[in-house]
Order: structure tokens, then C-alpha cells, then sequence
């Protein structure tokens, strides 16, 4: 039986986690047809491929040995209870005192290992690049426990004079600024189409939506709200938006460098750099026949970032507009008296998600403000697992608005868009209760049948 959030107290969503009814939900196998042929299951494989789930198990960290209760003093290494059986399974195995024994398996389409690099995680996320400039819409969308290393899988290390991406710590970034190395690669590759690139940057914090490039300077505080719209086509777009446009990599980073100074965050007893608020880095596409070659140039090989260039530290200024409703459907490269075929765009979003981490009051020891993060945080992941819960079991209403984070991701959870969820857990049997919640949502995830996604395009 899945629990909707709103039946849920503030006590019981702060300070206790998913209840085990929620987790064996989770784990439910969609219902199998004995008259299936071998044809029918083949289709099903496809629809489905497009559904990813990836488990990251990251090492055991300094503030893992640390801990409130007196009985863990005697055993000074933290006990792992999550292990990667092969690239494929996970098993979570341990015995606790006063406690049944716990031997579960879970399988996703890859698990890395605490020792795999991010180079090797981000090779899995290659091929998506791809296809965002064939048109197809992609999410990458990073989910775990509060201090599970999200933030590190999908931006890299944290400096305290850098807090966003130091500039020698190449091998260690994350997806976001090498997905960005990527698509301006890939664009650089393709001379006959002409790309323009536009950034947006979003927190959903405290279930208010707030656009992070609104303001000039990275030292102000974010007031613009935003909602959510619904377009003449059916999509959900943020209002209003502030977009903008890149040239490279370099200009796209600091972009999000700055949104991510304005980000919420918080010390907390669980974690010293603990986010407050999801995530969304929006990356739109727009490629058109490069017909005219005196037309605005919409990417610059040249100004590729280089593994050894430093991230620049302040955003670029002079390149933002507010977002349209939609976008024109002109092609600005094409010749006069061009006909439909001539003047094909293709429409792409790329979203990258770094959702705040599920966390329990009472181990975070927040209090008044900090508190109520935690709630509308935990409240905020119970709705995105009711939405994937209602769409793994095909009901005919879903509850996307009852969270501005599922309202606002509505289309790459239920539409056509190629959607990748990575989860990030512990290997630590303290946070065993998170690490199979975190496993139980991946097996939901797992569990949405999904159409085959579409690739825009406008003649």
C-alpha cells in the first residue's frame, strides 16, 4: 500500500523512515500475462530500456566511524553491508542485535563499485548526449540518503574556497561539467548543423520553486518565484525563467557556478555541506541547417574547456533573456524560399537533477528552520516514489501536484523523455534502513513501463 504524503505528520516524515509496507511496494514485480509470446516480451524489453537505474555505492568516508551511540565505540571500522555483487546486483547483508536479519538482493541495469571512477560512471551517461541532439529529451537524476556523495556524482568535489568545481581535481568531476564538455564536443563534431545553447538553473526549496539566475551576482539571494505552466503542446514549463545562452562548456559552468552559490544549504549534524533544496540544471538545444554561414554563430569550438583549464569563478554576464513560451519555429540559417525540409530544428532539453537526500531529524539534529527543510524535503521524495509507484502500476490518475518537484519533472517522469536515475547510497550498516529505501525506490523506478520516447523536431 503506498502512503500519500499528506497522511504523513510532521514528526513521522522528520523523524522516521519509509515505512516497510512502502519498501516491499517497492519490490512488487509488475504482473506477469501467461499468453505473452516471445514477440510481446521483446517489446516490452524496449519500451522499457529507456527506464535506467544505475547504483552507486560510495567508499566509507572519515564522518562514518562517528557516532551517538555508545555500543558502535567498541567496534571502531563501520561495518559495510552493501556490496556490489557484480555490475549488475547489489546485496545488502547484516545482523543487528534485536533486529531479524537482513539478506536482500536488488538488480539494476549497472552498480558501481566505492573504487570506480567518475570517468566510468559518466561512460554509461556518454550515449545520452547523443541522443539529446538527435532531439530526444533526457534526464539524469541523482537519488540517496543525505550525505551519500549526489552532489559529488553530479558536480565533483567541493573546495571551501571553490565551493563548486576546483580547477585541479579534473578526474574527479562530476557529470554535470563533463555532460557539458560533451554536448560541445559533439556540436563542435557536426559542422552542417548550427546549435544554439541556453541554461536555466532552479531550486525547489521548501516546495517554492526559485529561478537561481535571476539575479546579476552570485552574492545576492534569490527572490524570484516561479510556477509551473502548462504550454498549447501539453508540457509543463517554469515561470518565469530566466535563460541563458552559452557559447561553450567554460561560459556553461559558470553559469553554474553561480546558481550553485545561491543554492540552499546547511550544516548539519549528519552533514557538513548538507543541501536544503533539489537541484535543476536545464539545459536546452536547438540545432538548425547551418545554411547560412554569415548567421549567428551558435557554438565556438574554440572556446572548449581543456582538461587542464582552470573553471572560471564569475558568471557570465550579458547573454540572458526571459524564457518564451515556446519557441520560434523559424529557422534563422535558412535561405530565403527554403522549403519545410530545409528548415528542420530539432527541440532538445537535457535536466540534470541533484535531489536534496532523505534524512531523519533525529540523527541531523535540525531544529525549527532547519526542520522544516527536512520536512518538506521528505515530503517532496515520498510524492516523487507515489508518482513512480502510480506509473509503475498504470493508474489512471497521477499524482504529479502534489509536490512542486514532481510537478515540475512531470515530463521526464511520465512523458517521452529518456530518463537515467542513479542512485547513491552507503555501504554503512548505520544507514542500512536508508540504503534499502534508496534500493526500493530504484526498483520502482525500475518497474515504470514507458513508451518510446519521441525526438522533437519542427520543420
Amino acid at each position: 500500500m503506498v502512503v500519500d504524503a499528506d497522511e504523513r505528520s510532521l514528526a513521522s516524515l522528520c523523524d522516521c523512515h519509509l515505512p516497510e509496507a512502502r519498501t516491499q511496494s517497492c519490490l512488487r514485480a509488475p504482473p506477469a500475462h501467461a499468453d505473452q509470446s516471445t514477440v510481446t516480451d521483446a517489446s516490452d524489453r524496449a519500451e522499457r530500456e529507456h527506464q535506467i537505474v544505475h547504483c552507486r555505492i560510495r567508499p566509507v568516508l572519515p564522518f562514518d566511524e562517528e557516532s551517538d551511540d555508545p555500543g558502535s565505540h567498541a567496534s571502531p571500522a563501520p561495518g559495510e553491508v552493501a556490496h556490489a555483487v557484480d555490475d549488475e546486483t547489489v546485496q545488502v547483508k547484516c545482523s543487528r542485535p534485536g533486529h531479524p536479519p537482513i539478506n536482500k538482493t536488488f538488480t539494476f541495469e549497472r552498480v558501481y563499485r566505492p573504487a570506480d571512477p567518475q570517468r566510468e560512471v559518466f561512460g554509461d551517461v556518454r550515449p545520452l548526449l547523443t541522443s539529446l541532439l538527435d532531439g530526444y529529451n533526457v534526464c539524469i537524476m541523482a537519488y540517496g540518503q543525505t550525505g551519500s556523495g549526489k552532489s559529488y556524482t553530479m558536480l565533483g568535489p567541493r573546495s571551501e574556497v571553490r565551493p563548486v568545481l576546483p580547477p585541479d581535481c579534473h578526474s574527479d568531476l562530476g557529470l554535470v561539467p563533463r555532460a557539458a564538455e560533451e554536448l560541445f564536443r559533439l556540436i563542435s563534431e557536426n559542422p552542417s548543423r548550427r546549435a544554439k545553447v541556453e541554461v536555466s538553473i532552479v531550486e525547489v526549496y521548501n516546495d517554492d520553486i526559485f529561478d537561481l539566475l535571476a539575479e546579476d551576482t552570485c552574492t545576492a539571494t534569490p527572490g524570484v518565484k516561479c510556477e509551473v505552466l502548462t504550454t498549447k503542446e501539453g508540457r509543463k514549463e517554469v515561470s518565469p525563467l530566466t535563460c541563458t545562452s552559452v557559447r561553450s562548456a567554460q561560459e556553461c559552468m559558470m553559469l553554474v557556478g553561480a546558481g550553485l552559490q545561491l543554492r540552499a544549504m546547511r550544516a548539519t549534524s549528519a552533514h557538513a555541506h548538507s543541501s536544503r533544496s533539489h537541484l535543476i540544471i536545464t539545459v536546452a538545444l536547438t540545432t538548425t541547417p547551418a545554411w547560412d554561414s554569415s548567421a549567428e554563430q551558435g557554438s565556438d569550438p574554440s572556446l572548449l574547456t581543456e582538461p587542464g583549464r582552470p573553471w572560471p569563478q564569475q558568471p557570465v554576464a550579458g547573454r540572458r533573456r526571459h524564457a518564451s513560451p515556446r519557441a520560434s519555429s523559424g529557422s534563422p540559417g535558412a535561405p530565403p524560399g527554403g522549403t519545410a525540409g530545409h528548415t528542420e530544428q530539432v527541440h532538445a532539453k537535457l535536466q540534470l537533477v541533484d535531489l536534496a537526500g532523505s534524512e531523519c531529524a533525529g540523527v541531523s539534529g535540525v531544529t525549527g528552520s532547519a526542520l522544516r527543510e527536512t520536512s518538506f524535503i521528505n515530503r517532496s521524495l515520498a510524492a516523487l516514489a507515489d508518482v513512480l509507484g502510480a506509473l509503475s502500476e498504470r493508474r489512471g490518475h497521477i499524482p504529479y501536484r502534489n509536490s512542486k518537484l514532481t510537478h515540475v519533472l512531470q515530463d521526464a517522469l511520465g512523458g517521452d523523455a529518456k530518463l537515467l536515475v542513479i542512485l547513491c547510497v552507503s555501504p554503512c550498516q548505520k544507514h542500512v534502513a536508508e540504503t534499502l529505501q534508496s534500493l526500493g525506490f530504484g526498483a520502482r523506478a525500475r518497474q515504470v513501463q514507458r513508451g518510446h520516447p519521441v525526438p522533437r523536431k519542427r520543420r
